[in-house]
């Protein structure tokens, strides 16, 4: 039975983390999605229940990341790409008058992105000219094969060079930056010889989107020395770690507060608000709950409120901090997860 729990909590930590990937991959483009939609293709895949119903967008987003971290021993072809291209852009997902050559090279115009205002735009950065596009990806796509059996080559650089590399060749009409960050989370499966992953590197490039941009722009007008923006690759690749292990820290704790609360016999409201409590670094009530709190959340009397408070704190389940009155308010009973780390304080 445990064992069987175990497969399941990890299958969910896995989902969490690919759906994580792919909606902030987009969202740094920009691009809302639909998360209930891409769950749901995600977790049919993972061979997990789910009643959503996916769409022929979500079902290639999660073709394109489930290809790119769990098929790190494929060649990355052009063929491959293309077919990315194709997930990334369903032909029936395609808004009426947007033309995109899907699963092509761009087309002969300039490729530019740009900023500012329509009657004086501001050109951020200009692709390589179309002539010659083909001769380049192929000297990419050889140097990204032969790159993983070179032993003086971190890869972790490897990654973060590719990253690189490819977002500045441009090879697509649109889906670039996408593409870069799924072909980078295949260097980062093949450096680590696992597809199994618990961080996003591009939720935390989301966080520094500006920034992000703006290390791009000016290693790629300047020299051919990229030092500034691996660095800054990696310190925002450990910042993907750090926030993993937050969540893995607060996931065990929770794990270990339920293993200890396990005969408790509560309320479906004071579960709720319980777990509210153990996801507070993500969900809000950091500083711990009040009673108002508590009946907002539960959506119960006063009353009731603080006769569960009251039952909370003999279970052992949360303590009171010190305050009284309106201000009193609880946070989970630090003995019950082992750890005062979910709630922002020192040991």
């Amino acid at each position: 039975m445990s064992a069987t729990v175990g497969d399941f909590t990890g299958l969910q930590n896995t989902l969490d983390t690919l759906l994580r990937n792919i909606v902030t991959s987009s969202a740094i483009e920009g691009e809302p999605l639909n998360v209930g939609s891409v769950r749901s293709s995600l977790a049919r895949r993972l061979g997990l229940a789910d009643t959503g119903k996916p769409s022929s967008r979500s079902e290639g987003l999660a073709e394109l990341l489930l290809d790119a971290t769990g098929n790190q021993a494929q060649p990355l072809t052009l063929e491959r790409l293309y077919q990315w291209h194709r997930w990334l852009f369903p032909q029936d997902e395609l808004s009426l008058g947007v033309h995109i050559r899907v699963g092509a090279l761009r087309g002969e115009e300039p490729m530019q992105v740009v900023s500012g205002r329509l009657d004086c735009p501001t050109v951020q950065f200009e692709a390589p000219p179309r002539a010659g596009l083909e001769h380049q990806m192929d000297r990419f796509l050889d140097w990204f094969e032969r790159s993983r059996q070179e032993p003086g080559l971190d890869p972790l650089l490897r990654a973060g060079i590719a990253h690189f590399w490819f977002v500045t060749l441009h090879p697509f009409d649109d889906g670039n930056g996408r593409l870069t960050r799924a072909l980078t989370d295949l260097a980062l499966a093949q450096g680590e010889q696992q597809s199994i992953r618990l961080y996003t590197l591009s939720a935390s490039i989301l966080d520094n989107r500006n920034e992000y941009y703006r290390i791009l722009e000016s290693s790629q007008k300047g020299t051919l020395d990229i030092t500034a923006w691996l660095e800054w690759f990696l310190q925002t690749l450990l910042q993907s770690l750090e926030q993993a292990m937050t969540r893995i820290d607060r996931g065990l704790a929770k794990a270990r507060f339920w293993q200890t609360h396990r005969t408790d016999a509560l309320s479906a409201e004071q579960v709720k608000v319980l777990n509210r409590l153990l996801d507070s670094g993500e969900r809000g009530f950091e500083e711990g709950i009040s009673a108002a709190q508590y009946k907002a959340v539960a959506q119960v009397s006063k009353a009731t409120a603080t006769r569960h408070l009251s039952d909370l704190l003999s279970r052992g389940c949360i303590v009171r901090l010190p305050g009284g009155g309106r201000s009193t308010r609880y946070v989970i009973a630090p003995a019950s997860t082992g750890s005062w780390f979910l709630y922002g304080k020192e040991p």
